[in-house]
């Protein structure tokens, strides 16, 4: 629990004025690390902050003022680390460093904590978080102790934050799942956050296209089905949550975002849990692909990027293979590339070039990296490992990573000072891992790693050795003569529990461990008798510490186990002694089993008035214990109390007040003058044992941390080591005045015992030297000779090393090692068994004879008489066991038979309520009849009987519509009665016709044949007057009543009458004493049937059973009359058998008819049933409409409510937004008015200039007013270019501003100088002008600040109206949106939903799905279609004739004009005939045509010329072939010389390049820009001036032809013009 705020200032006053001191504090990051400045790095570690010098790697340490140290931040540029405290209403803390004093604390509004911290790269400020209940992110300026601005962001859990470097009006914060981007806006002195969260990606690296499911419109509509609402809408949400409801399947996850870092460009560079790297624009929140995963090969790789389009531009070529899931954990941005790290442990640098990136990797550490971190001048990485170990890496040089730190892979368990106390000391890991320091400094000297989770750690006082008790059971003995080298030379497994406690007796003799179920262990202490294990003994709870006292005369140790039993919740001391001739003659005081003899131990055991956590013990008897439920410190005197069998409880005899909060403990100094306490708060308190009285208290570790786990003095009392629970850190203190008494006392005492144990820690040591190397198999006492040679050979690879899993999976295949309780064990019934073998078998002997002697009793026991048999529990030698047998029998059966008996009551309760539900509250039972020859079941209709409310409910809507039909009765009665009276007959007419109309309306618009099946339509509305909401409720009621037969007047007292009758039937049949007395007198019978007689028997003559030899005459008649008759009797059956079989094969044909006559009569039930399920289903598809409908009213409503509700949301957002242009707008105004104030102002110092000085002579008032003018040279910055920095060095704006200023001031300093003053000035003079002008100058720099600030408030005011617009805009929409919903909502209430009835066939719709689309149709009658059907085929047929005979008229003209087309053809073919005719000219081959006789053989012969001469050019073009190849050969020989010269010169160019590149290097450091500038600008000015020439000739050569043209048009006037004559 947390220490109250007066507890925790008392603390503070008490610890003002402690005696102690930190010496050094020992511990690892956890990704806090950060550079201070270029050679010193720092860390958080509990509640101090370690500074690590990269050279000396000397560590500073600096406490936190109150308590643990929360969040943290270093700003390597400024020198200054920030860090917050972990108590209610926590404060930031800023500090310098290396002065480490206190510059700044910045008090907040966070309540519980800070979780985040960040410097900005540029300018004075500090960016936090705190976590619940604010959650709020708040920027400070850390120079002036102001908070800015801040804002709460809830709920919202963040992981990292940090400025962009080039902009400190800029900062990301990230979480597990989001990234936000958030800008700082200033208006003059006022700071505004505004927010802009980032669009992630999916998993799978694919853009994600959200949009805002409450205001965005679906693509399509449903006609049929009504308006597609939103998802909210459906859900039923109206406020908050209905703008981000989004269902379950379209909730896609998007990536987890682990870290991020700025780029030199303000981009962001994002790693993500999926491994893949993000690049986000900061501006427009564009969100890119960079990197999907690290590969494994370590190898350079070349990528390109692409943007998230698709899956398939994800693939990278070279990458599918050998690709692992790598978490980026780290980044940082370099110059060169970027930097990336995470779980696989490898340092990446992606170099982005253009559209590819290049992967490279620089460094293995061989664990996950958390934090990559780079000095200020980044000439050094800083790589941060997940267990704390650090690593300095320069990416410029070829050197290696140099570990600076080395962690442990888990937090400190124990420490303790190795003897004689004042230069060592040791801790050791919960994971095994053990460390010796440098008592001075604290340097660590060496590692050893047990490979084994450690419980405990001690040192023991005769010897250099170092005990360390495992979970295992193992204690590890440890060689620590050689600190540099130290080596485990010995290892003892006492028990398979773990060992909770380790300790040493003053003397050094014995080792005492503790173990779980309250075993405690004595081990020789001393090397050279290898820590042989004396004996053990069991103590009646667990152990929860030990505590011994030795006397030097006797050499006798008393050791006090403390014990808290769970049964008497109180405290139980066990006090017992170990004599020396424990190690003398060890048989003698312990027995065979290693048990130590309790008259050689003498235990004693006393009862606490309180439950204690931890006790000690002084030698005078005195018992100090820590109560464990309060915060009590306990102190009871023994030495008077006398020893019971059982003890007594014993009363404390002093009780304080810890002042500590939570469990803790209690120890003594070695010279049991001090006693410290420690708790779960963190805080030691030191008091004096006689009085109790603090006197000194650190705050070394907090109660967020868990607390002190352990607490150590050191032997001369000068030093105490303290490590935390959960902190990780190891502090060791020393007092502040060394010559104080109790100081120099316990140092004397010390001294005193050194003396005594000086010649036992020398040959101790010497013994401990010459000990072997401890191996897993150096000691084995496996059984089989095969698991002997595993051990060895495991014994043969050292460089192997086991841990528990190794060891546990061959304890699984083989025997293992043995404990040492087992190996004892083992031996004593060795022993047993050899002592006692002959007796064994005496006792064996014997039971098989007494066995045989039962067995025989037993059988002769059989064969007695049944009064003499002994029970058979006579003979069981066991009675007690048989008893217990049948018990434990007794109690499974009852068990078994209770679960079954539950189970059966079980069933019986699901029983009674189905039956219940299903059959008792059924009004209507179900039944059903099947038919008797074929497979047609009829069920009848269950019904639960109708309740009270909800017969209420129909006879209150039968009644409104009772109502309703009588309103609208008198209603039409009314608008009758207005209308103009027309005549009786017409009126008469017209009522029969409604009459007849009303009757026969027509079942499809009733939308089912309920009106067929008993059902009544009348009270049911039309469908077509369902518009509101509560007409909809009644109809569905009323489709839900009960349809009953209807019954006649006649037909209800028939039946009635018919009823009764049954009933007297019924009652006459229970008691009718004529058949009682018929059946008693006459067996129910009034004659004797012939079947009766049938069935009687012929008795046979008693003779029958003589001889028939022997009978009479007599006899013979009567047999032969018996003969005869049986005879008769056997006819008379033979004839009933046949007439009975007749009659029975009419029976059959008869129920053969009448079942299937029944049969007959349930098919046609089944088919009425088959009906009425359709109509039922017909009805229900109405009730389902209704529903429906009723449901997207609901929806609709729900829609419209949140609507409104974001409306009036937007409305305050709305007048906040107003109000804010508001104040902006003023404020500038303000500003503006201020601005031109000073501008004014400005003005009238230049203008006054000469009134001022109008004393001065006119020739030197203008030089003066030149001067007056002048200003130095604005300073340049000037760009290192060698620096490794990507953001460049970019101070903070208000600190450019101040270095400008001063090198203005500096400037004018040099101008004021009288050498400048002008000739014939006096000096008085000047000095007035140079005041007036740096009064001017002064002035024209707070304008230009003045300018500066009134523009940056102008874009803050645009920026407010532009939020106004926006808000403005989505009012709008939201308008618009309401609008179009209420027209939705009139469009379904006036468009309805109405069910029809259409015959099968008469549907010609052309549809592809299963139900027609009627979303265009419209219902008219049939008439209507019939007559417009005949209209339109007569006039179909008036326009196929008028069509006829237009077409045939059409034809007519078509075929005249076609003939008069051909005519002018033919007119116009004869003109150009004789056109050509008269033109024709008579050439010489006309001539010759018409003169020579034989003008084909002419042309043969002009043929074969013509063919010769072919010939010959076809041979003269074969060979000028041949010549071209000849020299295409020749050229190709060329080609290929030339090539092979081109190579050559592609490797020369290549070198060129390199030189080039060299020298452009050389070109940009040698800062030659300027003339590269120069020579660029000229070469710029040839080419515009070879532009302007280029165009210049362009038009000249234009006009030129433009000339030519003209030229040309008139020489063609000069010629005589010749035209065709028309004839």
């Amino acid at each position: 629990m947390e220490p109250s705020g007066a507890d925790e200032a008392d603390r503070l006053l008490t610890a003002a004025a402690a005696r102690v001191e930190v010496r050094w504090v020992q511990g690892f990051p956890s990704r806090n690390v950060g550079f201070v400045n270029h050679e010193t790095i720092c860390y958080p570690c509990g509640n101090y902050i370690l500074f690590v010098d990269l050279e000396t790697k000397k560590k500073t340490v600096l406490p936190c003022p109150s308590g643990r140290v929360g969040a943290f931040a270093v700003n390597g540029a400024s020198g200054v680390v920030a860090f917050s405290d972990q108590k209610l209403n926590p404060v930031i803390y800023i500090y310098t460093f290396p002065g480490l004093i206190n510059w700044r604390e910045l008090k907040g509004q966070a309540q519980l904590d800070y979780t985040l911290l960040a410097f900005s790269y540029m300018g004075p400020y500090l960016a936090s978080y705190s976590s619940v209940p604010e959650f709020a992110l708040s920027v400070w300026n850390w120079q002036e102790n102001v908070l800015l601005c801040s804002k709460s962001q809830l709920g919202m859990t963040a992981t990292s934050l940090s400025f962009n470097p080039l902009s400190w009006h800029q900062l990301c914060m990230s979480s597990e799942s989001s990234i936000t981007i958030w800008n700082i806006e200033r208006s003059d002195e006022e700071h505004h956050l505004k927010p802009k969260p980032v669009q992630l990606p999916a998993e799978d690296a694919s853009q994600i296209f959200n949009q805002n499911p409450f205001f965005s419109h679906p693509d399509t509509q449903d006609a049929y089905y009504g308006p597609v609402l939103p998802n909210s809408a459906i859900a039923g949400l109206i406020r908050d949550e209905a703008l981000l409801f989004r269902p379950k399947d379209d909730i896609q996850p998007s990536v987890h975002p682990t870290v991020h870092c700025w780029s030199a460009t303000s981009d962001l560079y994002v790693g993500c849990e999926e491994g893949c790297i993000l690049v986000i624009n900061s501006e427009t929140l564009e969100t890119s692909l960079l990197h999907q995963k690290f590969p494994t090969e370590r190898r350079q790789t070349i990528v390109q990027i692409s943007p998230m389009i698709s899956e398939a531009s994800l693939k990278k070529e070279g990458q599918e293979e050998g690709l692992a899931q790598s978490v980026v954990l780290a980044m940082a941005f370099h110059k060169n590339g970027l930097y990336a790290a995470g779980s696989d442990g490898v340092v990446h640098m992606c170099q982005p070039k253009d559209s590819f990136y290049t992967m490279k990797n620089y460094l293995d550490v061989s664990e996950p990296i958390t934090s990559l971190v780079f000095s200020p001048d980044y000439s050094r990485l800083l790589v941060e490992t997940e267990k704390g170990s650090v690593y300095i890496y320069k990416p410029t040089s070829s050197e290696e990573a140099v570990k600076l730190l080395d962690a442990s892979s888990s937090h400190f368990l124990s420490a303790d000072f190795l003897t004689p106390g004042n230069k060592y000391c040791v801790s050791v890991a919960i994971s095994g891992e053990v460390h010796f320091w440098l008592l001075e400094d604290g340097t660590c000297i060496s590692k050893l790693s047990l490979n084994k989770q450690a419980t405990a750690l001690v040192c023991c006082p005769s010897s250099h050795t170092v005990a360390v008790g495992t979970k295992t059971g193992h204690v590890h003995f440890i060689d620590a003569t050689k600190v540099n080298t130290p080596r485990v030379v010995h290892r003892v497994l006492l028990t398979h529990f773990p060992v909770l406690c380790l300790n040493y007796d003053e003397g050094g003799q014995y080792l005492i461990a503790g173990a779980a179920e309250g075993h405690i262990f004595i081990l020789d202490a001393r090397p050279s008798k290898l820590f042989q294990v004396l004996g053990y003994l069991v103590l009646s709870s667990e152990v929860l510490g030990l505590s011994t006292v030795y006397d030097k005369d006797t050499e006798l140790v008393e050791v006090m186990a403390l014990l808290c039993p769970a049964d008497i919740r109180r405290a139980r001391l066990e006090i017992f002694c170990l004599p020396s001739t424990l190690t003398i003659d060890n048989d003698e005081c312990v027995d065979e089993r290693g048990l130590l003899k309790e008259n050689i131990i003498q235990k004693q055991q006393y009862e606490l008035d309180y439950p204690l956590s931890s006790a000690v013990r002084q030698k005078d008897g005195t018992i100090y214990g820590y109560c464990s439920h309060a915060p009590f410190i306990c102190k009871y005197n023994l030495a008077s109390k006398k020893i019971l069998k059982d003890p007594t409880v014993v009363f404390s005899e002093e009780r304080i007040q810890s002042n500590q909060s939570g469990r803790g403990f209690l120890s003594l100094s070695p010279n049991n003058r001090w006693l410290a306490s420690v708790a779960e708060d963190g805080v030691l308190f030191i008091r004096d044992a006689a009085t109790l009285e603090t006197f000194a208290q650190a705050h070394c570790h907090s109660y967020q941390g868990g607390g002190i786990r352990s607490l150590a003095f050191s032997k001369d009392g000068q030093s105490m080591l303290i490590n935390g629970v959960e902190d990780g850190a190891l502090v060791c203190l020393k007092w502040k005045m060394a010559g104080d008494d109790d100081i120099k006392e316990a140092d004397e005492y010390w001294q005193s015992t050194l003396a005594v144990l000086n010649n036992s820690i020398y040959s101790e040591n010497n013994v401990l030297k010459s000990m072997r190397d401890w191996h897993v198999a150096s000691k084995s006492i496996l059984p089989s000779s095969s698991e002997k040679g595993h051990k060895e050979k495991l014994q043969r690879q050292p460089s192997v090393e086991l841990t528990d899993e190794d060891e546990s999976f061959i304890n699984s295949v083989s025997i293992g090692e043995m404990t040492w309780m087992k190996q004892k064990i083992q031996k004593a019934i060795e022993e047993e068994t050899k002592k006692f073998a002959d007796k064994k078998k005496e006792l064996k002997k014997g039971i098989k004879s007494l066995r045989k002697t039962i067995q025989e009793m037993m059988h002769e026991n059989e064969q007695v008489p049944e009064i003499e048999k002994l029970d058979q529990q006579e003979f069981n030698l066991d009675a007690e066991e048989q008893e217990r047998l049948q018990l434990e029998s007794e109690q499974e059966v009852a068990r078994v038979r209770k679960e079954i008996e539950m189970e059966n009551l079980a069933n019986c309760y699901l029983r009674d309520v189905l039956k219940q539900q299903c059959w008792d509250s059924m009004s209507v039972k179900g039944r059903a009849i099947k038919c008797f020859h074929a497979a047609y079941e009829v069920k009848n209709y269950p019904m639960k009987e109708r309740g009270k409310e909800e017969l209420e409910t129909l006879e209150k809507v039968l009644q409104l519509k009772k109502i309703e039909c009588a309103d609208l009765k008198i209603r039409k009665e009314i608008i009758e009665f207005q209308l103009p009276t027309v005549s009786s007959k017409e009126e008469g007419e017209k009522v029969e016709e409604d009459v007849v109309a009303d009757e026969t309306t027509p079942i499809a618009l009733i939308g089912s044949l309920s009106s067929q099946y008993g059902g009544d339509t009348a009270v049911l509305y039309p469908q077509m007057d369902l518009h509101t909401r509560e007409q909809k409720i009644n109809q569905i009621i009323l489709l839900q009543i009960k349809v009953e037969k209807y019954l006649t007047p006649q037909q209800r007292a028939k039946a009635e009458m018919m009823a009764k009758l049954e009933m007297q039937r019924r009652l006459a049949a229970q008691d009718n004493a004529r058949q009682r007395a018929l059946n008693d007198m006459m067996d129910g019978v009034l004659e004797v049937k012939k079947e009766d007689i049938l069935k009687m028997e012929i008795p046979p003559p008693p003779f029958i059973s003589k001889p028939d030899t022997l009978w009479s005459e007599e006899e013979k008649k009567i047999f032969k009359e018996y003969e005869k008759k049986v005879k008769e009797l056997n006819e008379e059956r033979d004839k009933h058998r046949k007439i009975l079989e007749t009659e029975l094969k009419k029976l059959q044909t008869a129920i053969q008819e009448t079942t299937q006559s029944f049969d007959d009569t349930v098919c046609k039930l089944f088919e009425k049933k088959v009906k009425s399920e359709m109509v039922i289903c017909q009805e229900e598809l109405k009730i389902n409409s209704l529903l429906y409908s009723l449901l997207l009213d609901e929806e609709l409503s729900t829609r419209e409510a949140g609507l409104h509700y974001f409306l009036e949301k937007k409305r305050k957002e709305k007048l906040s937004t107003a109000e804010a242009v508001q104040i902006a707008r003023r404020q500038v105004d303000a500003y503006r008015e201020t601005y031109d104030n000073l501008v004014a102002e400005d003005k009238i110092l230049e203008r006054g200039f000469r009134k001022e000085f109008s004393d001065v002579p006119m020739h030197l008032i203008d030089q003066l007013f030149k001067l007056y003018k002048r200003r130095p040279r604005a300073q340049k910055m000037k760009m290192h270019l060698d620096t490794a920095n990507p953001y460049g060095d970019r101070p903070g704006s208000a600190k450019a501003y101040k270095d400008a200023l001063d090198h203005l001031m500096r400037a004018m300093n040099e101008l004021d100088n009288p050498e400048n003053m002008p000739e014939g000035l006096d000096l008085p003079v000047w000095e007035r002008f140079c005041s007036a002008r740096r009064t001017k100058v002064e002035s024209e720099q707070l304008v230009k600040r003045k300018a500066l600030t009134l523009a940056e408030m102008q874009a803050f005011l645009q920026r407010r109206i532009e939020d106004d617009e926006k808000i403005k805009k989505d009012i709008d929409n939201i308008f618009s949106e309401v609008n179009l919903l209420q027209e939705q909502k009139m469009r379904f209430q006036l468009d309805l939903t109405v069910q029809f009835l259409l015959k099968q066939g008469q549907v010609e719709l052309e549809s592809s799905e299963l139900i027609p689309d009627y979303t265009d149709a419209i219902l008219i009658n049939k008439s209507v279609i019939e007559e417009l059907n005949c209209t339109i085929r007569a006039q179909g047929e008036k326009k196929i004739a008028s069509m006829v005979e237009c077409k045939d008229f059409s034809k007519g003209i078509f075929q005249l004009e076609w003939e008069h087309k051909k005519m002018k053809m033919q007119m116009e073919d004869l003109n150009q005939k004789a056109r050509d005719i008269q033109t024709l000219r008579v050439s010489k081959d006309r001539q010759l045509f018409l003169n020579v006789l034989n003008y084909d053989s002419r042309v043969n012969h002009q043929v074969s010329v013509l063919e010769q001469t072919l010939g010959v050019m076809d041979k003269l073009h074969k060979e000028k072939v041949k010549k071209c190849q000849k020299i295409i050969k020749d050229l190709e020989k060329r080609i290929s010389l030339k090539e092979q010269a081109n190579y050559k010169l592609s490797l020369e160019l290549q070198e060129m390049l390199v030189s080039v590149s060299e020298r452009r290097h050389i070109f940009e450091a040698a800062d030659t820009q300027p003339a590269s500038e120069k020579i660029a600008k000229e070469h710029y000015q040839d080419i515009v001036q070879r532009r302007r020439l280029v165009d210049l000739a362009k038009g000249q050569a234009q006009e030129i032809a433009i000339l030519q043209a003209e030229v040309a048009r008139l020489r063609m006037k000069t010629f005589p013009a010749l035209y065709e004559v028309e004839y």
